[in-house]
């Protein structure tokens, strides 16, 4: 049977405006980063994409090398979408990105007007789309010229192969120079995706008050900060969690110090006299800061997405809650 959305899906969360455009995005969109690949059950996908669409959640964000392999959660979301989405499109808000390692040789990679205009083509056809609605760089280029990538993200929006564009991982002067370039060109350039959380705060040395002045939405990817603010690491690291592999470079055991575990239990302690879990509080205290329009979550089981929406029930903070929250990250 073709998936039937819930008719109360756009009562359950709030949606943000994101900077000067016309676009709001929902308080929490949902990430393909990690559990779509190829190994990860296609029908667990499915439930997850279903269910947070249920729960209101209308952005999907995907990148060209998600999986693994690279391209794979791609494929799979078309799948999902052609299958049980096709009605829907309108209502979706669907992102992908380039920037990163896609295919061997000199222009599979990194920022040239070749690699993100072929590397966009060929993602839209793993999805079998012929726009998205947002398009990133996924990385500044330390070789090839600003104005190239900025020319080319003015070129793929022109072509009507994505409505927006938007950069990820810039820092403060990098987006100053883009947003220049870009504003000159009129690209539709609304959305800077950054690492941020409770324990990743570099955004706030300058970016968040660039992005708020320009107009710009911010959207926080690991706000969670790779797990490690939800109560898995409160005892220490499992055997069995992404801190404990070697191979995941993202998080490992030399980033969870006795501090860090100090700290993330005395917020513990904190969400629980809110009446939330880690997470949820981690959540909301992100969309606390004025430029983030909303938080990129991830998930691999459908209970999770479910407990991150119910973050939202209680937003608001008090200003000693604020202050005992700084006093505890910087003790």
């Amino acid at each position: 049977m073709s998936f039937i959305a819930n008719p109360k899906r756009y009562h359950e969360i709030p949606y943000n405006r994101c900077g000067h455009s016309g676009l709001k995005l929902p308080a929490l969109s949902f990430g393909l980063w990690n559990n779509f690949g190829g190994e990860d059950a296609l029908e667990n996908q499915r439930r997850m994409l279903t269910r947070a669409f249920d729960l209101g959640i209308t952005h999907f964000d995907l990148a060209n090398n998600y999986g693994p392999p690279p391209g794979t959660a791609e494929r799979n979301f078309g799948r999902i979408l052609k299958e049980d989405f096709a009605a829907y499109r309108d209502e979706l808000i669907i992102s992908t990105k380039a920037g990163f390692k896609m295919w061997d040789g000199p222009y599979g990679d990194w920022g040239s007007r070749k690699y993100l205009i072929s590397s966009l083509d060929q993602s839209l056809k793993r999805m079998d789309l012929d726009y998205v609605d947002i398009f990133y760089h996924h990385r500044p280029d330390p070789e090839t010229p600003l104005e190239e990538t900025m020319s080319a993200l003015d070129h793929i929006v022109r072509q009507g192969k994505a409505l927006y564009v938007g950069i990820s991982n810039y820092n403060d002067d990098q987006t100053q120079q883009a947003i220049r370039i870009l504003r000159k060109q009129k690209t539709p350039f609304i959305i800077h995706q950054a690492r941020y959380s409770m324990l990743d705060r570099g955004i706030e040395n300058g970016l968040t008050d660039t992005l708020t002045d320009n107009g710009i939405g911010c959207i926080a990817y690991v706000p969670l900060a790779q797990g490690l603010l939800t109560n898995r690491y409160l005892n220490g690291i499992p055997k069995d969690s992404r801190a404990a592999k070697d191979y995941i470079p993202f998080l490992n055991a030399k980033d969870i110090s006795s501090d860090v575990l100090q700290k993330i239990n005395c917020l513990n302690d904190m969400a629980k006299e809110r009446g939330q879990t880690l997470a949820q509080m981690a959540l909301v205290w992100v969309l606390h800061q004025q430029s983030v329009v909303s938080a990129l979550i991830g998930a691999s089981r459908v209970s999770q997405i479910e407990e991150n929406v119910k973050a939202l029930e209680h937003t608001s903070f008090t200003q000693d809650e604020l202050n005992k929250i700084e006093e505890i990250l910087n003790s």
